[in-house]
């Protein structure tokens, strides 16, 4: 098994590798009746892309999409969708010199002894550029909740290395900076930190949060189907993320239970600590999440390593690489849980269908 799908009702499968020919998915049980675009997908795309500022990779695709089924005079027909990006911009040149070595904190090592070979051209199924189909998928998964449920979904910057980035919320800035900063006035100090990391040649991880608003209660299962379980190993598979907290996350550790318990009341609860999940189910609360990314490992500075034979040697990483992979991930964060929750509304509503709303509903 190669695990390249997720979802129970809902099921991705991506496909492609970063220097590949192309890259693409298929979206299976996708619901009928939505309006979809080419363009409203690339306009998704281009949020995540490279090259939009001189504080990202340099590689510049087009990403055009093709929609190669599944969409009848632009509406999902319910059968699979089957979407495609060519890669227009990799250089595999840049690659030769380490060909035959192992990038320390990078999947090389692993990938060369679970296949037996590996893919050196960037880093293939894990380079980052796989992620550019889930985020094509989660826009037409946030396009149907928005649309069914008026479910709004929102990810921003929360850390940048040493950097709090959200103290001062403005979500009207998120799209406004390169950072996806919610915080106009912490742009600058970005800016100056992500220069002078650039001239050292070195990379920095990043911590992205994400909320999705009006999830109705009763999302998830008690046991093997949990909601915060599923958006954590949604969170995980994504390329360099290192940890997942659902609401208070590791905070609870050091919290009393007065503290932690969201109180309740005819007008709505008084917290939101559990991030918007009791018992692996919904509560209808705003579902939160935050996802920390581990600096880059392709660097140009001198590092120790072994090639492929177990002989030591000098590795440096030439090419265009991300200072900090975290900066590009906001859209990815949205994409995941966008598709997390498209996919327990399909698998609450095969189970419960008949089940009506309940009262009390608080907020």
């Amino acid at each position: 098994m190669s695990f390249n799908r997720f979802g129970r009702v809902l099921n991705i499968t991506t496909f492609g590798e970063s220097h590949g020919p192309a890259i693409g998915c298929v979206i299976d049980g996708f619901p009928p009746g939505v309006a979809v675009t080419p363009e409203e997908i690339r306009a998704s795309l281009l949020r995540r892309a490279t090259g939009r500022s001189r504080h990202t990779s340099q590689r510049r695709e087009k990403e055009d999409v093709q929609v190669l089924s599944g969409v009848f005079d632009g509406t999902t027909t319910g059968t699979p969708i089957a979407l495609v990006v060519y890669n227009t911009d990799a250089k595999s040149k840049d690659y030769t010199r380490i060909a035959a070595q192992f990038r320390p904190g990078h999947a090389d090592y692993t990938y060369h002894h679970k296949y037996g070979l590996r893919d050196w051209r960037g880093g293939g199924r894990s380079s980052a550029r796989e992620t550019a189909m889930r985020v094509a998928a989660g826009a037409l998964a946030a396009k149907y909740l928005d649309q069914k449920f008026g479910i709004r979904i929102t990810g921003w910057l929360g850390r940048l290395g040493e950097l709090e980035c959200d103290a001062n919320f403005v979500p009207e800035s998120i799209d406004d900076n390169p950072f996806f900063c919610p915080d106009p006035a912490r742009v600058s100090a970005l800016e100056d930190y992500m220069d002078a990391l650039r001239k050292e040649g070195d990379s920095v991880g990043a911590l992205v949060r994400a909320s999705a608003s009006g999830v109705p209660p009763g999302w998830g299962a008690p046991v093997y189907a949990k909601l915060d379980a599923d958006l954590a190993a949604a969170m995980m598979s994504i390329n360099a993320v290192k940890g997942v907290e659902i609401g208070a996350g590791f905070d609870s550790v050091a919290q009393k239970g007065t503290e932690h318990r969201d109180e309740m009341t005819p007008d709505g609860f008084l917290g939101n600590q559990a991030g918007g999940v009791l018992g692996g189910i919904s509560s209808g609360q705003p579902v939160t999440v935050a996802v920390a990314f581990k600096p880059t490992s392709s660097l140009r500075l001198p590092g120790r390593t072994v090639d492929v034979d177990g002989n030591p040697a000098e590795i440096v990483t030439t090419g265009r690489h991300d200072p900090c992979v975290g900066i590009r991930a906001v859209p990815i964060v949205e994409a995941m849980l966008a598709l997390v929750l498209l996919d327990h509304y399909l698998l609450h509503r095969a189970q419960c269908g008949d089940v009506p709303p309940q009262t009390p509903r608080i907020e």
